[in-house]
């Protein structure tokens, strides 16, 4: 009897030590499997459509290097140049739909999100990129990049890509100049009532043509930035470039509402720093571009370079008054004026420096 007893015990004490083994293995690998999913990274794909070398290419790499240095394998930057991912047509709607965190889109495609943003095409609003940045770096411009947000998307911040010049194949000092002129230019009605009120013809032909259509003289003059001026070899075929620096081309750095709130705050704040900082470093790499591009136009004496004077460049802002006011109910007129006080506030930095340095050569 005996015997059976401690038989039993031992067949019981076997089951219980089954039964806590299988229950140990169970915990372990629930620990592991919370353990993987606690440390899996935050993807954020980035997508654009510029060449990597670009300054944008280059502004989203240096985002990607920043966040891996900071937050190692929290987060994840993955970086798709060359629309690989998504075009500029189709990014936000793959962002809503999740596919994509981050994207660079011209501000241009975003006029069916919200039309505020189209105050950077007003043309003589903004006297240079200083005050265009003094302009988005203020708090009404800073309030653009939620303009988007009822849509579900909100701006991150401004990436430059020059300003336009003005080109023809006739000199361009004042308005009057242009009158009857044919203009190639991108399909916008700020645009269109830019030109028409010039008395020119705008034409929206494919952007691939615009050379074509130049050196054929079929149309007579375009608009661009120095770069792309450049890069297009536009210079060859307009013997006069007016330094007009008339309008901004520049991207917005956009996300998802939804990604963007989601994100833990500390992730969130770490990712913003990082971004910020490429912004700064892509936007200086445009300056230079710029300036470069310039110069090579200048160099190759193919193309009168123009310079306004103050009162001729006033004659251009005065003969578009019209279009800043047919255009102020739809982008609103706090901007417009934001974006006035934004060149003045230029004006008084620039007089104060000036004014202190006639002081400090014993002038004042």
């Amino acid at each position: 009897m005996a015997k059976r007893t401690t038989y039993l015990s031992w067949k019981v004490k076997g089951k219980s030590n089954k039964f806590t083994l299988i229950g140990l293995l169970v915990a372990v690998i629930l620990f592991t499997t919370a353990t993987m999913i606690t440390a899996a990274p935050i993807v954020i794909k980035f997508s654009h459509e510029a060449d990597e070398n670009s300054a944008k290419g280059q502004m989203a790499n240096k985002f990607a290097e920043l966040v891996e240095q900071r937050l190692k394998s929290k987060v994840v930057v993955k970086v798709f140049p060359d629309s690989r991912l998504s075009d500029d047509n189709q990014v936000l709607e793959a962002m809503l739909l999740g596919n994509v965190q981050i994207a660079a889109p011209p501000l241009s495609t975003l006029k069916n999100y919200t039309k505020s943003l189209q105050i950077f095409d007003l043309p003589f609003l903004f006297k240079d990129m200083t005050a265009v940045t003094a302009f988005q770096q203020g708090p009404i411009g800073k309030k653009l990049l939620m303009a988007t947000k009822k849509k579900g998307l909100i701006g991150l911040d401004f990436l430059h890509n020059g300003l336009k010049q003005l080109s023809a194949n006739t000199p361009l000092r004042v308005p009057k100049d242009a009158k009857q002129l044919k203009f190639g230019t991108t399909s916008s009605s700020i645009l269109a009532a830019q030109f028409n009120t010039l008395g020119a013809i705008p034409l929206n032909p494919p952007p691939a043509e615009i050379y074509t259509l130049l050196q054929t003289h079929a149309i007579d003059g375009q608009e661009n930035s120095w770069s792309n001026i450049y890069a297009k070899k536009l210079y060859r075929v307009q013997p006069y470039i007016t330094e007009s620096n008339h309008a901004v081309i520049d991207d917005m750095v956009i996300t998802s509402v939804e990604f963007w709130i989601g994100l833990p705050d500390e992730i969130r704040t770490e990712v913003k720093k990082a971004l910020d900082e490429a912004i700064i470093f892509g936007n200086k790499i445009t300056a230079k571009n710029t300036a470069a591009a310039r110069l090579k136009i200048i160099k190759s004496k193919q193309s009168t370079i123009i310079k306004l004077s103050s009162g001729e460049r006033q004659q251009w802002i005065d003969a578009m008054q019209p279009v800043w006011k047919k255009f102020a109910g739809e982008i609103g007129k706090e901007y417009i004026d934001a974006a006035i006080q934004a060149n003045n506030l230029r004006d008084t930095k620039k007089h104060e420096l000036v004014t202190a340095g006639k002081r400090t050569n014993g002038q004042g």
